[in-house]
């Protein structure tokens, strides 16, 4: 099984829908909130309203019902995004990446390992999985030039995340605990956050990713529930130093979701999100712990998610080290970063449960 999102038979109006190994489940005679074309109405009912559904689920596909098969079903974004947040939370890479731009100097810089860096993406260009993602263009200045120049981006970049998508909302000025967790966090989501690296190298100083990150979000049609994950969490990895109190979690907080990236049919890499340096409730009480509320629909992506061996990083800046190593695909062509009619598809697997794909094409810029 896979989880729940909205789909569309042909001539027909949307309605929520469970993607098991075989097909959709239509769930529209569970109730109005499942014959909507959001999940919303579903994720604002809170964790007993979700444990309720997901039995239901369980019992229904283990009568073997006829269900809808997914060839001709269009699948649409499943939730209306409220906010996006964009984490850091992957030791590896943000310690290739501090070795990449400041080989002279400590790879981490002073606050990583105190809290969970993030910053607050687009959520009007989350896309679901099939869109096309057209190259942006923007400012561009390499270090040799002078000043830079307006452009399609030539360092498109992919990168690889788990996001987790909030159902029941919070008050204004009521931070959410680490422990209070699953009390507003329905499932995960797989989530490609596109980057144009030339753009986002020359605008991020000082205020951080803008257009570089701003023009799509891929995620995936369906999203998988806590509930159908309980035999996946495992411990994470040792915090030093230790984190200061409202970040502190005991016992297991990870999730273990192997996950791979194809480009052109070609896997290119292969990872884990178990080692996950800052797990997904503590990106959430860091999130809220100034008093910001969250909303239902709210989309939390992990950040780039990458190992410590070659060939398990989750982006392409770290897998051609920006551009010097150059990936050789089996047609015999070569990528530094993605180019026109490129297509990238993101899997995840936690055990036998696989988790909805995300797949995106690259068209030429529109400028």
């Amino acid at each position: 099984m896979t989880g729940y999102g909205v789909f569309a038979p042909p001539g027909e109006q949307p309605r929520v829908g469970y993607r098991s190994d075989d097909g959709i489940l239509d769930l529209s005679s569970l109730g109005p909130a499942f014959r909507e074309s959001t999940l919303n109405a579903f994720l604002a009912e809170g964790p007993d309203a979700w444990a309720r559904a997901y039995e239901q689920v369980t019992e229904l596909l283990g009568r073997g019902p006829e269900l809808v098969p997914e060839r001709g079903v269009d699948t649409l974004l499943p939730f209306a995004v409220g906010d996006y947040v964009d984490f850091y939370s992957s030791l590896e890479h943000a310690t290739n990446l501090g070795r990449l731009f400041r080989p002279d100097s400590e790879p981490l810089l002073p606050n990583w390992r105190w809290l969970p860096v993030g910053y607050h993406g687009r959520a009007g260009t989350v896309v679901v999985t099939g869109t096309e993602i057209v190259r942006p263009s923007g400012q561009r200045k390499a270090p040799a030039e002078a000043s830079p120049t307006f452009a399609p981006s030539r360092r498109l970049d992919i990168e690889l995340e788990l996001g987790f998508v909030a159902g029941a909302p919070s008050a204004v000025g009521k931070p959410v605990s680490a422990s209070a967790f699953r009390e507003h966090v329905f499932g995960v989501v797989l989530v490609n956050d596109w980057s144009a690296r030339d753009i986002q190298a020359w605008e991020y100083q000082p205020l951080g990713p803008f257009l570089g990150k701003s023009f799509a979000t891929s995620i995936s049609a369906w999203v998988t529930p806590l509930d159908a994950l309980d035999g996946a969490w495992v411990p994470g990895p040792a915090q030093d130093p230790g984190p200061l109190p409202y970040l502190r979690v005991d016992g297991e907080w990870n999730l273990d979701i192997d996950l791979e990236v194809e480009l052109n049919g070609e896997v290119v890499s292969r990872t884990t999100a178990r080692g996950l340096y800052w797990s997904m409730p503590q990106q959430l009480a860091h999130a809220t712990v100034n008093g910001a509320s969250i909303r239902t629909g709210d989309l939390f992506a992990s950040g780039t998610i990458s190992g410590a061996e070659p060939g398990t990083e989750g982006s392409l800046i770290e897998l051609t080290w920006n551009g010097e190593r150059p990936l050789r695909l089996a047609d015999g062509s070569e990528r530094t970063f993605l180019e026109d009619g490129d297509e990238v598809v993101l899997l995840g697997r936690a055990g036998a449960l696989e988790l909805g794909e995300v797949r995106g094409r690259i068209v030429a810029s529109r400028r």
